[in-house]
């Protein structure tokens, strides 16, 4: 005798819901760190022991290959027609684009990450790297047009807002109190090893 179809139903209901909810549980795990704003607290050969701003304790090895670069502080006058930026953005308003920070890039790096997409350091924040094709000078700081690939922004660069470069460091500022954005990656061990570090020179904290 046929058996009732819902014997059959059963179990593969079951089944979806099983699988709906292991996916549900996956998405909702956070995402692996791949980088981290904090200060040295120690350094062990090879290996820095960093705490985040939040509070977390994390071990890197620095990579043989380690890119190292300094931040440190200039003028917002430094920013000339041509300057290839990053600057950091939360919505102000009447549609504005407040900057938090603007860092700039040297040469070198020029075309590095350009582009607009969001951005960790705040809620609501973006991150544009682009050109600056007009700086014009106002009561309450700069206004940027600013040019990259896919579009444009005004950015309103407030005089406390802090503008920085990059600068070829040495492992030497790599010490206990050194403020420091590393990038890293997680090994098959379980360990991180930072790929990329920018470290604040003079006590900096970099705004990034």
């Amino acid at each position: 005798m046929p058996q009732p179809r819902s014997t059959f139903i059963r179990p593969l209901f079951a089944v979806a819901m099983v699988a709906a909810s292991t996916i549900y549980a996956i998405a909702q795990q956070p995402p692996s760190p791949t980088r981290v704003r904090g200060t040295i607290e120690a350094v062990d050969g090879d290996v820095l022991a960093v705490k985040s701003r939040g509070g977390e304790d994390f071990r890197l090895r620095m990579a043989k290959d380690m890119n190292l670069l300094g931040i440190t502080r200039i003028s917002l006058s430094d920013i000339k027609a041509g300057s290839f930026i990053g600057t950091t953005t939360v919505p102000g308003p009447e549609g504005a684009n407040n900057a938090v920070e603007v860092h700039v890039f040297p040469e070198n790096m020029r075309g590095t990450g350009e582009g607009s997409r969001p951005f960790d350091l705040r809620p609501n924040s973006s991150m544009t790297n682009a050109t600056v094709d007009q700086s014009v000078a106002g009561n309450d700081g700069h206004t940027l047009l600013i040019k990259y690939k896919d579009g444009e922004k005004k950015v309103l660069v407030s005089p406390e807002t802090p503008v920085v470069t990059y600068v070829p460091a040495d492992k030497s500022e790599l010490k206990a109190g050194a403020k420091v954005i590393a990038f890293f990656k997680k090994l098959p061990d379980g360990s991180f090893e930072a790929n990329r570090i920018s470290v604040g020179l003079n006590g900096l904290t970099p705004p990034m």
